[in-house]
């Protein structure tokens, strides 16, 4: 389950460098206020591209863990 929370870090990372949340003294990008529907927004596809992940990631696991039928001689 390492790698969708790496996702997920990546996604607040990439959304908190959007919304301009990493330093709040600075005003020299100031874009106004952030819509309560702007954060629903990035809320949801982060939450959806978390699940699509972690899907993909469940069925990668069970295949790899699926053994593998060695070939019979003729």
């Amino acid at each position: 389950m390492h790698v969708p929370m790496l996702m997920l870090t990546g996604i607040v990372a990439i959304v908190t460098h959007t919304l301009g949340l990493n330093d709040p003294t600075d005003t020299s990008h100031d874009r106004g206020a952030v819509s309560i529907e702007q954060v629903l927004w990035y809320a949801a596809a982060a939450i959806s591209v978390a699940v699509v992940a972690a899907i993909i990631w469940s069925q990668i696991r069970d295949t790899a863990s699926t053994p593998v039928q060695s070939p019979s001689a003729p």
